[in-house]
């Protein structure tokens, strides 16, 4: 998410960029689109995002220990309201405890069978002035498996990872946390460049995207699966029942949708109008 809000650091070095841009994998290989948000929108119409092909929405609710979003609950209502199938996510700040962290999130986020698994938000920050600690690998692993555990004990479905670059490569590469659904960030290169053969479920494709309801840049997102594979995440519940998509090559031909700023071709899947998608990021 690269949320503006987070006050968090691992002093993780950057990776060093790659010259190919969606060469394998692109955004219109998947009918499931998607966007995350936080006050940073501001007022969302999410009927109209709804309309213009919104499906989903994870929406930042909280961050360390006692930061609310302060856009959480409208924005959560106002998903449920519209029909877009809606998640929490957390950011983690690794100055506080697991037991700290899930504390803050589950008095904010409703148990409710109709939400979308929990999303763990993990990722460096350097720039931080409240936190100057230095992560470990394994502090970070042992720490993510606690508050994993905890979100699925509580919410009764098992959490996907959220995860960037640089975060992967110091912390989950090749195949940490396997057993969770993975959610990457690749905003300039197709995601075999920079999470090699790491299965993913959501792919953060766009950073400074255009969504009709929408005021702003928002992040945008493709669900690595079909519509049906998408219904049974959405529904299903804890442990070995929980149907999760995983995306791996050749690319699925999916039917024809066109979510905001894709233009449909007849007789194809979607394919994307590439004005507008960012040239920055990673």
């Amino acid at each position: 998410m690269i949320d503006p809000g987070g006050d968090q650091t691992s002093r993780i070095p950057p990776s060093k960029p790659a010259k190919s841009a969606f060469t394998t994998t692109h955004p219109h290989h998947f009918a499931i689109h998607g966007v995350d948000v936080s006050k940073y929108q501001g007022d969302i119409d999410w009927q109209l995002a709804r309309a213009a092909g919104t499906r989903f929405a994870y929406i930042k609710a909280t961050e360390g220990a006692d930061h609310v979003d302060a856009k959480f609950r409208q924005n959560w209502e106002g998903a449920r309201a519209a029909g877009v199938a809606r998640g929490a996510y957390h950011f983690v700040f690794w100055c506080r405890t697991p037991a700290q962290e899930m504390a803050n999130f589950k008095r904010i986020v409703p148990v409710e069978a109709d939400a979308l698994p929990p999303v763990l938000d993990v990722e460096a920050t350097p720039t931080s002035q409240s936190c100057k600690r230095r992560l470990a690998r394994e502090d970070a692993l042992r720490e993510m498996r606690a508050m994993l555990r905890e979100m699925e004990r509580h919410y009764g479905k098992k959490p996907v990872i959220y995860t960037t670059v640089d975060f992967y490569e110091h912390v989950l590469s090749p195949d940490e946390l396997s057993e969770y659904p993975i959610w990457v960030r690749s905003t300039k290169h197709s995601p075999q460049v920079r999470y090699g053969d790491r299965k993913w479920s959501f792919w953060q494709y766009q950073s400074d995207g255009a969504v009709p309801g929408i005021r702003g840049n928002v992040d945008r997102n493709a669900f690595a699966g079909t519509p049906q594979q998408f219904a049974a995440f959405a529904g299903a519940g804890s442990g070995a029942g929980q149907q999760t998509a995983a995306y791996s090559e050749p690319a699925p031909s999916l039917p024809a949708l066109a979510p905001p700023g894709l233009r449909a071709i007849p007789g194809s899947i979607a394919a994307p109008t590439l004005a507008g998608l960012s040239a920055a990021g990673r």
